[in-house]
């Protein structure tokens, strides 16, 4: 899915570097432009704010540039970059091996490159800085740049080094064998996955969304297109020139039933397990026991304690709450078939539009379509306003399953599932049932890649680094040609 840039709502097509269906999407940016190359998704469209937006419109910043990532320490290939650095002072484009264009997006496109003497590998985004100013998107790669250099986490995405030249403005990042989750759902029986491997994906988008609502940021473009797979199976986030940076006041507040109780009386979801039928549960045939999610079992009702003598028992711990709640920008941004009620009705948007893609993405995965798709993307944005949620008789899917897509699908913001307690409340959610939170990296991925050799991947002829004065981010190479990888990234 191609994500929504500066334009009105065009047919559906993907961006990635190669040849699609004419049924997928692409990305647009304004209505005077043209797309940089095809993609392998959905579209996505980005409209102008009428307001003052911090992301869009604004120079906000809170961000250093010399961040120390401690996730990082023990990485192979961040120690490469120091050993440069510290033997060359700063890194260029020279001192590294562009080997083959791995995709392309709205404002660059992304090589496998190599470290020249290190035999580390990574992936560049090249953007061409004239480019970007003549179509008024300088912004939004300063945008990306910036958030990138602030994480620091295990599902998002590593920023090595970045650097400029006269011309392009590079960013080194992790390289991701697996591809993207909307390739690897297409391999799927009936390009759908399984419960079990829905909730070990979700979950651990959920990790990242939670984190970088903490640090203040709104994704505002999650599909499968930018949800890389890493080499080890588990997921890395991607793709952040949409997202929207604002202040947020995190607080500890007390977890008790109490609190809940507001939910329950104003909600059309459930958020108790007692509410979910046994009989309607159904074990997917993928389950693999892993110790952070292996289902728990339940003692008997005759074994069962009074409520009121674990309470007495237990004091709830507090709860972190980081939900960027106040935040509000009324910029026209997402793919289509992911985009909120709220977005596209013009009435200003916060945070919950994360949950609401969530709550698509999840169905999706599920399904293996989206809940409101129509026949164009106008048809898509009406059904996404007016049509209710419906799911299909078949595949079956399991009632908690069901339940949080229902809560994250609410079209009134304030009502929507994780509001204001934000990724706390889906946590708690009974699809994650048996998911050990604290542990989910010692997961068993539902699966692995197939190992790439990189040092058999031909190094081309005439080196691309000689060709950066020709155009470096054109159009992107055809799918017949030699030595391609079947790689999509942004």
């Amino acid at each position: 899915m191609a994500s929504v840039k500066e334009t009105k709502p065009t047919q559906h097509m993907s961006f990635k570097d190669r040849s699609i269906p004419t049924s997928q999407n692409v990305s647009i940016s304004k209505s005077t432009e043209k797309t940089d190359c095809i993609e392998s998704g959905k579209s996505s469209v980005c409209r102008g704010s009428t307001s003052t937006d911090l992301s869009d419109e604004s120079n906000y910043s809170t961000f250093s540039s010399n961040i120390n990532k401690p996730h990082k320490s023990n990485d192979s290939r961040w120690e490469a970059i120091q050993t440069v650095r510290s033997r060359d002072g700063t890194l260029g484009l020279n001192h590294f091996r562009l080997l083959k264009r791995l995709g392309c997006g709205d404002i660059g496109s992304v090589y496998l490159c190599e470290l020249s003497g290190m035999k580390a590998y990574f992936a560049m985004k090249v953007m061409d800085k004239v480019s970007l100013e003549g179509r008024n998107k300088l912004l939004r790669a300063e945008t990306e740049r910036e958030i990138l250099q602030c994480l620091d986490h295990p599902f998002l995405p590593t920023l090595y080094t970045h650097f400029e030249t006269d011309k392009f403005s590079c960013l080194v990042m992790e390289f991701c064998p697996g591809g993207d989750l909307h390739m690897l759902r297409q391999r799927q029986p009936a390009k759908r996955f399984c419960e079990q491997a829905v909730k070990f994906y979700v979950a651990e988008i959920l990790l990242a969304m939670e984190y970088l609502h903490m640090l203040g940021i709104v994704y505002r473009d999650l599909k499968p297109e930018n949800v890389l797979v890493r080499e080890d199976g588990h997921i890395m986030l991607s793709d952040f020139d949409l997202s929207l940076r604002c202040s947020v006041n995190p607080t500890m507040v007390n977890s008790s039933s109490d609190n809940n109780e507001p939910l329950r009386k104003t909600s059309n979801y459930c958020i108790q397990p007692a509410c979910i039928e046994p009989t309607s549960c159904i074990e997917p045939s993928c389950v693999v026991p892993t110790s952070c999610f292996s289902p728990r079992f339940f003692k008997s009702k005759k074994d069962k304690k009074p409520k009121s003598e674990i309470n007495n028992q237990v004091t709830p711990l507090p709860e972190l709450m980081a939900e960027p709640t106040g935040v509000r920008s009324m910029s026209f941004v997402g793919t289509h078939e992911y985009l909120a009620p709220e977005i596209i009705k013009n009435e200003g948007h916060g945070s919950a539009v994360d949950w609401w893609t969530l709550g698509v993405f999840l169905y999706e995965l599920l399904y293996g379509k989206t809940p409101f798709k129509g026949s164009g993307n106008r048809a898509t944005l009406t059904n996404v306003v007016g049509q209710p949620l419906r799911f299909p008789d078949s595949p079956v899917v399991s009632f908690p399953a069901r339940d949080l897509i229902r809560g994250l699908l609410v079209k009134e913001p304030k009502n929507r599932l994780a509001y204001k307690r934000g990724a706390t409340e889906i946590k708690q959610h009974p699809f994650f049932e048996g998911v050990n939170w604290a542990l989910i990296r010692c997961a068993s991925p539902p699966e692995i890649p197939k190992a790439v050799v990189l040092d058999r991947v031909a190094s081309p002829a005439t080196s691309l680094l000689e060709k950066k004065t020709a155009g470096l981010v054109i159009a992107p190479e055809k799918k017949g040609s030699q030595n391609y990888l079947e790689f999509d990234f942004f």
